[in-house]
């Protein structure tokens, strides 16, 4: 079985997602599977030449060893994901395992990227993954569910960047705080 290791990405969790790989890659039976590293720098680019995961723990960019662009097929006997730059073909994979972290990789974006190319992957779906990742929608879900949930309330960003005060009064009144 052919299994791709993915790992990196554009989130703040992109450190921990190395370490992640890095753990897979140590304990995966390398007798029992032929791994296949794909590496996602914090700009975005994705490589597999070389050693992606030493280039990404030594903090390189991949500007230098190029980045790959990716096309996805099917055949009927099983999916893959075939990743090509220029002249250089990456090996078909049976199935890839994220080891993501965060934003672009836990919120059902990338399992989204892997249903659209019949691509089979190891983890959560796309809707499993962005409601754990969505902690407002979280806390819906399972109080629609009739779960207990403790008090919460959803800030957004934005509003809080633009007038801090006003949100912090408001949030401490929801909850009754004095």
């Amino acid at each position: 079985m052919r299994i791709g290791i993915l790992f990196g990405g554009r989130s703040g969790e992109h450190e921990v997602s190395l370490m992640s790989a890095r753990s897979v890659l140590e304990a995966i039976d390398r007798e029992k599977y032929e791994v296949s590293m794909i590496g996602i720098t914090k700009e975005g680019r994705w490589i597999v030449e070389d050693d992606p995961l030493m280039v990404l723990e030594a903090g390189d960019d991949a500007s230098g060893i190029g980045a790959v662009g990716a096309s996805f097929g099917t055949s009927v006997q099983h999916s893959f994901w075939q990743l090509i730059q220029g002249s250089i073909e990456f090996p078909l994979l049976d199935v890839i395992f994220s080891v993501l972290h965060g934003s672009f990789g836990e919120d059902g974006t990338v399992q989204g990227l892997f249903e659209l190319g019949d691509i089979a992957y190891v983890g959560a779906g796309v809707v499993g993954s962005a409601v754990g990742m969505d902690k407002g929608v979280f806390k819906a879900v399972m109080r629609g569910a009739g779960l207990p949930v403790l008090p919460a309330v959803v800030i957004n960003r934005s509003e809080y960047e633009l007038n801090p005060d006003v949100v912090i009064r408001s949030v401490l009144q929801k909850l009754s705080f004095p």
